[in-house]
């Protein structure tokens, strides 16, 4: 056992909310996105809130400007070949304004989370605009 999962915990409802959200999201027609934060004093990684944003620009207006987050989205679209991709991934909200202590029990914690939610990739971002060409980054690497 690695030491961040010692570190680091999931309740068992954050567990099956993660795993209720990968498998609910692969047939979307919609983006899909959630986002993830850590509890400071007991380490345990949850849920924000209980919402579903299903659009970037909403998503984007919830990150807040000085603390990191961990954001899973599954994000629909059309390839280059005509073919429909549902990329599922983690995006590694990083601002620039974040304290060392906050950079470094997120940064601990991102390969932890990237496993429990099982996503294939993550993405960092500095800023909640670059969330605008997350597409572009999505269909650059498919």
């Amino acid at each position: 056992m690695s030491s961040e999962s010692r570190l680091y915990t999931f309740s068992d409802e954050t567990k099956q909310k993660l795993r209720k959200f990968r498998l609910g999201t692969s047939r979307a027609k919609d983006p899909q996105a959630v986002i993830y934060q850590i509890d400071k004093k007991t380490l345990e990684i949850l849920p924000v809130d209980e919402d579903v944003y299903s659009d970037v620009q909403s998503l984007a207006d919830e990150l807040p400007e000085h603390a990191p987050r961990f954001v899973l989205l599954s994000y629909p679209l059309t390839l280059d070949s005509g073919r429909l991709s549902v990329p599922y991934v983690m995006i590694y909200y990083l601002p620039v304004t974040c304290n060392n202590e906050v950079k470094m029990l997120y940064a601990g914690a991102k390969e932890l989370m990237r496993n429990t939610a099982e996503v294939g990739k993550i993405i960092e971002i500095d800023s909640a605009e670059d969330l605008e060409d997350i597409e572009t980054k999505l269909k650059g690497d498919s």
